[in-house]
């Protein structure tokens, strides 16, 4: 209790510190008319608190908007308005006049949103196939290489709408995949939105086989089964259990980290062929360790965007082993994707959306020369 009030203290705290640098600055501005800062008041409050609107009335779409727009403003606030009001503050040491300084302080700021929020909406909106090269120790039952791709976090709903479905089905399908993975979160919390739009159909003009496992954000609803309404797109979803394609491979889907209880993974790999590829689907990429020890191959994860925006990065780094990309831990390989859609605001800022597409070779192919990945960056469709 004592906690949330704290923090709802700090939220306020930073709307009357966003709320105070806009009124300095129109009232310098505009001197004699109040109107301007009345229209930011009221601005500022319906943004600082359609946010809140946003999580209780997630199937109103317009909300989440607002929210996004928020956050987009607060992020470069965080980060921008401590170090303008110190320049400001320097400055009254200089033969510059204040009102001048304070004018162009405001514009400088304004100027430096509209650019962060159309960079962080580009690599939100444009994703980027990123490829790695990885060898399995182990024989399947015909071609000895797969081309498999990968995607997650797309989190369909209000903001990653049915543009993005589209793109994603539409550059998937142009890498030619064997087999196509989606560990998590293809949902962004509201079930019930997401089958009120294209999305579901959309996602049924995939043309290699799909199989899924859940994300903290794919959330159960009363009256509607979460595991049907993906299985309808032909999405075949693992949910803490395992199914043989017919080269062999193991694919097992587990629930959620944050799904409790969820089966241990000993329990779901005891029945599984090892001498055949085990490859998982984990949300979360947490224990890579077990994963490891008991023989799994391969893991794709997603979950950590990379932090989304900066700096976040740094905090995902410390949480997870692998936060993002490719780690080599014995005969595992894991891959974490930063993810194709977003979640909060559709920004992102020192890391992109992307596709991932991994070319494995297994034992009875010709060896390659390392096992060493390939990480190559090919710019994707930017169409809205």
């Amino acid at each position: 209790m004592w906690i949330g009030i704290a923090i709802l203290i700090v939220y306020h705290l930073f709307i009357l510190y966003v709320g105070w640098n806009g009124w300095v600055w129109l009232a310098t501005l505009f001197p004699h008319q109040m109107l301007p800062r009345y229209i930011m008041i009221i601005v500022l409050v319906i943004l600082a608190y359609g946010l809140f609107l946003g999580f209780w009335q997630n199937e109103i779409g317009i909300f989440k908007w607002i929210g996004a727009v928020w956050v987009a403003i607060a992020y470069f606030s965080v980060l921008w308005l401590p170090i303008m009001n110190l320049v400001l503050w320097l400055l009254r040491w200089s033969p510059l006049s204040m009102n001048t300084a304070v004018v162009w302080a405001g514009w400088i700021t304004i100027a430096g949103l509209v650019i962060t929020v159309s960079i962080g909406a580009y690599n939100a909106y444009s994703p980027v196939v990123r490829s790695y090269t990885i060898e399995i120790d182990k024989p399947v039952n015909g071609p000895s290489e797969m081309n498999m791709v990968m995607a997650s976090d797309m989190h369909f709903g209000a903001l990653s709408n049915e543009s993005h479905a589209r793109r994603l089905v539409e550059q998937v399908n142009a890498l030619n995949p064997d087999l196509i993975l989606f560990p998590g979160d293809i949902i962004d919390d509201n079930l019930k939105y997401y089958t009120r739009t294209a999305i579901p159909d959309i996602l049924k003009g995939f043309k290699a086989p799909v199989y899924s496992s859940l994300g903290n954000h794919d959330r159960f609803e009363k009256g509607v089964d979460l595991v049907d309404v993906l299985n309808k797109s032909n999405l075949n979803v693992l949910y803490d259990e395992s199914v043989v394609l017919d080269n062999g491979i193991t694919l097992v889907g587990r629930r959620d980290y944050s799904d409790k209880p969820r089966t241990e993974l000993g329990k779901l790999l005891d029945e599984v062929d090892h001498t055949h590829p085990v490859i998982v689907l984990d949300h979360q990429p947490y224990e890579l360790d077990a994963e490891q020890k008991l023989g799994t191959d391969l893991v794709v994860s997603g979950h950590t965007h990379r932090g989304q925006m900066a700096p976040f990065s740094l905090i995902t780094h410390r949480i997870f082993e692998n936060d993002w990309g490719y780690l080599r831990k014995g005969q595992l390989h894991s891959i974490v994707s930063s993810g194709f859609g977003f979640w909060g605001s559709p920004l992102r800022i020192g890391t992109r959306s992307e596709i991932v597409q991994i070319h494995v070779k297994f034992k009875n192919g010709s060896a390659a020369s390392s096992t060493d990945t390939v990480d190559e960056v090919t710019p994707a469709s930017t169409e809205s």
